[in-house]
């Protein structure tokens, strides 16, 4: 199963890379600045909780990669992630707003601070266990916040609760409103139970990364 996960992820990579070299639009972050009303109700503010499909933490995205927020909006447009509300918000930019959006959270908050190569944390032996059958630092690196390639998210330090809802909606199959597309997280998560992954999620969210929130009045 590792070979064959090994396989698609380098293909994946392939896919991926040529796809965003074909349709990167340059984003501007002072145009970014102008555009975040709809994200800051949610995404500004320091433990804000969404209740859909159930209640966790909005993931936090200053810090985030650039083309992986570009790609996950992408595919709320696509209808690729199920969920009404990101798919609105998602419908409503164009491709520029995209781009300036996404190049604007990129450098938010950054404080230049360079991370170690690989997590100080020790997972137990369980979850090295679990890391090892998921390939995760495959795609996402060594220390889960460099991934191999930009359009992969980066994933240390994400909200616990975030990560759990996100490995469990990779599983959910003809639902309208709930899951995510993606053959290769798909193939990852169905290997694992409910209880394995939330003890990914949870060993994961205590690693140190870029991540963060940065509080913003959503009444500027």
């Amino acid at each position: 199963m590792n070979k064959t996960l090994t396989t698609l992820f380098a293909l994946a990579v392939a896919s991926v890379t040529a796809v965003s070299h074909a349709q990167e639009a340059k984003g501007d972050v002072e145009a970014g600045k102008q555009k975040i009303a709809m994200c800051i109700g949610c995404h500004g503010i320091v433990g804000y909780q969404a209740s859909f499909p159930e209640i966790h933490k909005v993931p936090m995205i200053s810090g985030q990669s650039a083309k992986f927020i570009t790609a996950a909006l992408v595919a709320y447009q696509k209808g690729e992630r199920k969920h009404p509300t990101m798919r609105g918000i998602a419908e409503s930019l164009s491709e520029k707003d995209i781009a300036d959006v996404s190049a604007y959270y990129e450098q938010h908050g950054k404080t230049g601070a360079e991370l170690p190569a690989k997590p100080g944390r020790e997972p137990s032996v369980q979850v090295a266990e679990l890391l090892k059958k998921g390939a995760c630092v495959s795609c996402h690196g060594d220390n889960f916040a460099k991934p191999i390639d930009p359009s992969y998210p980066k994933i240390a330090g994400q909200h616990a609760d975030y990560l759990f809802v996100a490995l469990k909606s990779y599983k959910v199959e003809k639902n309208a409103n709930v899951g995510r597309n993606n053959a290769i997280m798909g193939g990852v998560a169905k290997q694992f139970t409910n209880a394995e992954l939330k003890a990914l999620a949870n060993y994961i969210s205590s690693v140190d990364g870029d991540l963060h929130v940065v509080p913003q009045s959503r009444f500027r």
